[in-house]
């Protein structure tokens, strides 16, 4: 069934009993055609005296079918916010000034993306440069003259052989694609442009960009000026084998007037994010050991002296991980960003390594799904914006000031006034396997009737190290809309939970998470209102995997929808971007090394258990889980004879399958069609 005509049968099953009669009115419950509507906050930057935040505003435009990124200022006194950079590009990373005069920006159009900076008295911007790729990790120099950043240098190397030479006029074919690189494309990317990521610097006033960092290497952000202005630090892995090496960094600091390199930090392990305190005398930033090379590990907040020594770590008796170091105005603690049982936070961490949480219930991680995530930023008196959501919004913007947060933005007030959304609780649940707790909501139909019996839809979460927490989603929106129950869960292998929490998959995945997701449907079972008859399972990538593995275990579901999966662990880990890291750590060993055991963890294996009707859902342009994967599993169902069909997203990436509107709508009115048709 084609992706548009399951669509059609999604918008009448939301509607509920099909009549000849048109609507007497909007409908009052959330639908596909609400989601461009949709608006969200993200990015938010404290003006330095923290009169003011800029941040970015995201809106689903209807005719373009895609966000339409802006910049809007917002008063941190009064709450009233004006528009700051709106235009038909797509504007985002704002940077504020040392003095907060000026505000530098990207704006992506047709011709590519160019970093501009914004005079804020005057209300003018300039392009300081005329880039030939897109910048990204922007800074200011301490005295506001100069703005660095990572950009792409193109480096083709040198052909296999000779290129024939083309008459004058003459049509042929695009020539060969010769490579030779470890990491040659990315998901939501593609192919990889042929080159390397270096720093650059430029003249705050405009000028000729003039590279800092040199060679065959990547050089990463975010980045950040010493206090004296004289060098930038970023981090890299400027190895021998540094490409084969995907966990491994160091931090660098490159001279701005000579481009002479001081490595700062050397062990194993990745280590990044480099912040300058405000006396310039200290370095943070974030990292692990990482000799162990398990799947997963807690990054950690270190500080060491500026010229690399004396390096601790302070938040070693902290079971979580931690990001985004920013430095207090005074220099005697930094504020970070973590996942705490599936809520993020913002704490603020002393150099003695006392942690006193900030602010709670950060939100931003997509619209689509429930993911954690989120970001903010810190100003000098003190105030903390951050982006801030909860299971009835997408992320807004508030901010913390005096012991106090306030949200100061209602994005999609004028959506939602009109809509009954499905409420989203806490539900307990217990492992049967080894009775651990396990982190999950359920998400309640509108108007939900407790007499009454529901059908329940369990969505998983991918990763698999990541979580799911109370945040916005339009995929259980859209699911509870059409009548279901919705149950979500962290099983083990999600973060925010701890360490060992985390790793109990490591080389061990599936297994008893699978335990954990039989254990949150009876507990929705238990709550009495689930038609236990009519239970249905879906997820996306690891959620994926854990949907094939699960069908393959048990017929206890009537149908299944399986987004972009993993289903075969030998064909995914060499046709995956990340196959230099994925056999490494998520298995210890190469495919040829260890095939039975890289079968025995593959839902291909269970095949031949499956009766469960199984829709297959991927993007075309996936290099996560290539759709190869996805084909392979149809193709399997097929010569089974289980009912199948599969669905693919065109144009979309892995990480980008519901970027669009229309595509997140019709993929999420594609798995409940097929629901549909055996409810």
């Amino acid at each position: 069934m084609r992706l548009a005509v399951l669509a059609t049968v999604m918008a009448l099953a939301t509607a509920g009993a099909v009549s000849a009669q048109a609507p007497d009115g909007p409908s009052r419950i959330f639908g596909a055609r609400d989601l461009f509507g949709l608006q969200m906050a993200s990015d938010p930057q404290v003006r330095p005296d923290g009169g003011a935040v800029a941040y970015v505003r995201l809106a689903n435009d209807i005719m373009t079918d895609r966000a339409r990124r802006s910049i809007w200022l917002v008063d941190t006194a009064t709450g009233v916010q004006t528009p700051l950079v709106v235009d038909d590009a797509a504007n985002m990373s704002p940077r504020w000034s040392p003095d907060g005069s000026r505000l530098a920006y990207v704006a992506a159009g047709p011709d590519g993306a160019q970093l501009y900076v914004r005079w804020i008295a005057s209300g003018r911007s300039a392009k300081v440069a005329s880039l030939e790729q897109a910048p990204n990790d922007i800074a200011w120099s301490p005295d506001g003259k100069t703005l660095a950043f990572t950009m792409l240098t193109l480096d083709e190397g040198r052909p296999l052989a000779p290129p024939i030479k083309r008459p004058e006029g003459a049509k042929w074919a695009e020539p060969l694609k010769v490579i030779d690189r470890i990491t040659y494309r990315a998901d939501g990317e593609g192919f990889l442009k042929s080159g390397y990521r270096h720093v650059f610097a430029v003249s705050a006033d405009g000028g000729q960009p003039r590279q800092l960092t040199f060679g065959k290497f990547d050089d990463a952000g975010p980045i950040d000026f010493s206090r004296d202005g004289k060098s930038v630090l970023f981090s890299t892995n400027r190895a021998e084998n540094w490409e084969r090496d995907p966990q491994e960094s160091e931090v660098y600091a490159v001279s701005v007037a000579d481009g002479a390199l001081a490595r700062l930090t050397n062990r194993v392990g990745p280590d990044g994010a480099p912040a300058v305190s405000p006396d310039g005398s200290k370095i943070a930033y974030v990292g692990f050991d990482d000799a162990r090379k398990r799947g997963y590990e807690n990054q950690r907040l270190y500080v060491m002296d500026r010229d690399g020594k004396n390096s601790r770590v302070l938040t070693g008796a902290l079971d979580r991980s931690v990001g985004a170091p920013q430095w207090a105005a005074d220099g005697k603690s930094l504020y970070v960003l973590y996942d705490d049982q599936a809520v993020p936070k913002v704490a603020r961490v002393t150099l003695d390594g006392k942690i006193e949480t900030v602010v709670s219930g950060l939100g931003g991680g997509g619209l689509d799904r429930p993911y954690t995530g989120g970001a903010f930023s810190v100003g000098r008196n003190g105030v903390v914006a951050f982006t801030d959501a909860s299971t009835a919004r997408p992320s807004d913007l508030a901010i913390w000031r005096g012991g106090k947060a306030q949200r100061v933005t209602d994005l999609n007030a004028d959506l939602f006034a009109t809509k009954t959304l499905a409420k989203v609780e806490v539900l307990p649940v217990t492992s049967s396997y080894d009775r651990k707790p396990i982190g999950a909501w359920m998400a309640l139909p509108p108007n939900f009737d407790p007499a009454k019996k529901y059908p329940l839809i369990l969505e998983i979460h991918g990763g698999p190290f990541s979580a799911y927490g109370p945040s916005f989603s339009t995929d259980v929106q859209l699911y509870a809309a059409a009548g279901y129950i919705v149950v979500y869960s962290n099983p083990r292998g999600s973060t925010g939970y701890g360490d060992a929490f985390a790793n109990e998959i490591d080389r061990n995945y599936p297994s008893h998470d699978y335990d954990d997701l039989m254990s949150v449907v009876d507990a929705a079972i238990a709550k009495g209102s689930v038609d236990d008859k009519r239970l249905y399972v879906t997820g996306g990538s690891g959620g994926g995997a854990l949907t094939a593995w699960i069908v393959g275990k048990t017929d206890r579901f009537r149908a299944a929808a399986t987004q972009k999966p993993v289903i075969n662990w030998t064909s995914e880990v060499l046709t995956t971007d990340g196959y230099n890291f994925m056999a490494a750590y998520w298995f210890g060993k190469m495919p040829w090394e260890d095939p039975q055991g890289y079968w025995a963890r593959s839902p291909l294996s269970l095949v031949g258990n499956v009766k469960t009707p199984t829709l297959v859902v991927v993007g075309e342009q996936d290099d996560r889980t290539p759709p190869s994967e996805a084909d392979q599993y149809f193709a399997a169902l097929q010569l089974r004879g289980v009912p199948t069909a599969l669905v693919r997203v065109p144009g979309a990436s892995h990480g980008g399958i519901a970027a669009r509107p229309s595509q997140s709508a019709a993929k999420a009115g594609a798995i409940l069609a097929w629901f549909e048709r055996y409810r």
